[in-house]
């Protein structure tokens, strides 16, 4: 008999439930043809936690991330909360339940589909072939550092304090040396290491990590040339490892050369098994309750589910053939449609992909 498997559903803000709710149609048609079992429990985060809790991670939201095996995760966040003390932003949730839940990696891949080419900015010569990851570092660096002001001698100053110890860059490296492994053996080290000593010691933790893993082909890339590769050559990348901010722009960077930031999924992993899934792109509460989001950034973030947490990799590949037989057959929604009056909404785009799904 089957293990059912426990997810935590947190369909946060604006698109984040429309997306959400497709994605949890796809899971329930792989239960059928898998023989797939799982639980389903939601919780407040985000906004809209906010709102009716008072803070964006309540603890009855922890207690149901805990209690399962996986987290899905739609997107938190808009311009109703912008002005909100440090405390009550969204965002903060994000930064809390990464830390309570101990996920020190962001996985996001960035794969351009051939029929998608013409959806990017970049010409097909220079997309053809790109198939890259970027392991970002989650829980170290300035985003968790001491912030304050003060004065000083030309009026009020402010700093943000970017700290790293060995082992968090440990941990983080050799999960990409494993990653890289696993596909073309590639492994570029992203830092700064001509200016800041905290790059200084990540590149230094690498090297001493680098001869355990000869398998493994192993670049440092400034971060500033890495940001230009990426344009100009992004082919030549296949795992991509940084530190928390550097890793914040550059996957999304990596996520327009497909064309749409909605195409892109990700997973936030820590020790074991335990992961959260959610799409890159944000709440986009511009266009939230008109279902003309696009949901495929969260169904892929579904098979990354399937294969990093629960091993069920036919099911992932079952998913991921789906996505591309769907966009093959020339079906998009409006952010990757060339023309926009034949664009499908986010229902019936999470159908045609439900409907594609088969063993």
């Amino acid at each position: 008999m089957t293990d059912v498997k426990k997810i935590a559903v947190l369909g946060g803000d604006g698109i984040g439930p429309e997306v959400v709710g497709e994605a949890i149609k796809v899971m329930k048609k792989t239960e059928e043809l898998f023989g797939l079992k799982f639980e389903f429990e939601h919780g407040l985060f985000g906004g809209i936690a906010i709102d009716e809790k008072g803070t964006p991670l309540p603890q009855e939201t922890l207690d149901i991330c805990q209690r399962a095996d996986a987290v899905l995760l739609g997107a938190v966040g808009g311009p109703k909360w912008d002005n909100n003390s440090k405390e009550l932003r969204p965002e903060t949730g994000l930064l809390g339940i990464r830390k309570a839940l101990g996920l020190f990696s962001n996985i996001r891949p960035a794969t351009v589909f051939d029929c998608l080419m013409d959806a990017s900015t970049l010409k097909p010569e220079v997309l053809e072939g790109t198939d890259l990851i970027v392991v970002r570092e989650l829980t170290g660096g300035i985003y968790f550092g001491e912030k304050f002001r003060r004065d000083g001698e030309h009026g009020q100053e402010a700093v943000d304090t970017c700290v790293y110890n060995v082992s968090e860059v440990e941990r983080i490296v050799r999960q990409a040396f494993e990653i890289a492994q696993k596909r073309s053996k590639r492994l570029a080290s992203v830092d700064k290491a001509n200016v800041l000593e905290t790059s200084r010691l990540w590149r230094e933790v690498v090297n001493r990590i680098a001869p355990e893993y000869p398998d493994v082909e192993l670049e440092h890339v400034l971060v500033d040339n890495c940001a230009m590769q990426l344009l100009r050559r992004p082919s030549s990348f296949d795992v991509i490892v940084t530190e928390n901010m550097f890793g914040d722009i550059l996957s999304d960077e990596a996520a327009m050369l497909t064309g749409s930031i909605g195409m892109l999924s990700s997973a936030s992993l820590g020790e074991g098994s335990f992961g959260l899934y959610e799409p890159v792109h944000g709440s986009a509460p511009d266009i939230a309750g008109q279902g003309i989001s696009n949901p495929i950034a969260t169904i892929l973030s579904v098979a990354l589910m399937y294969r990093l947490t629960f091993g069920y990799e036919e099911a992932a590949q079952a998913i991921e053939n789906a996505v591309k037989s769907v966009l093959d057959a020339g079906h998009r929604t409006g952010d990757i449609a060339v023309d926009k009056s034949k664009a499908l909404g986010t229902e019936a785009m999470g159908e045609r992909i439900v409907a594609a799904l088969s063993k």
